[in-house]
């Protein structure tokens, strides 16, 4: 009886091993003319606002901290990965305030969040 309990939890974490969705996890960050273009292995959760004319985006995904700078109409605006409880925090800031959208969706097996900015 306790053999068939053992076989039993197996077969159990197994499936729920096979059930169980990959962890996300950022792989690349590109500048564009007007944004950035975020790529993950898959859908992370994502949370964004605006907030004072900087962009905050909250993605549940693993990764590497990274920070960069791309130009918008010629002015420089710098942006940072950095790990925040947990997830990962992209801020976009710059030294006039932002305005912009952004929205994901998949490209040849990977998630692709694409992040369009203007000055407001």
């Amino acid at each position: 009886m306790a053999s068939l309990a053992i076989v039993g939890v197996m077969v159990g974490l197994m499936i729920g091993r096979l059930t169980t969705p990959e962890p996300s996890e950022l792989q690349q960050v590109e500048v564009t003319n007007d944004g950035l273009v975020v790529w993950f292995n898959n859908e992370p959760k994502t949370h964004g606002e605006f907030v004072d004319g900087s962009l905050a985006l909250l993605f549940e995904a693993e990764g590497e901290a990274q920070k960069g700078q791309l130009k918008l109409n010629n002015k420089s605006v710098n942006w940072r990965v950095r790990l925040s409880d947990g997830a990962l925090l992209l801020t976009v800031v710059a030294a006039r305030p932002l305005q912009g959208e952004w929205a994901g969706r998949e490209v040849e097996g990977r998630w692709q969040l694409e992040i369009h900015l203007r000055e407001q």
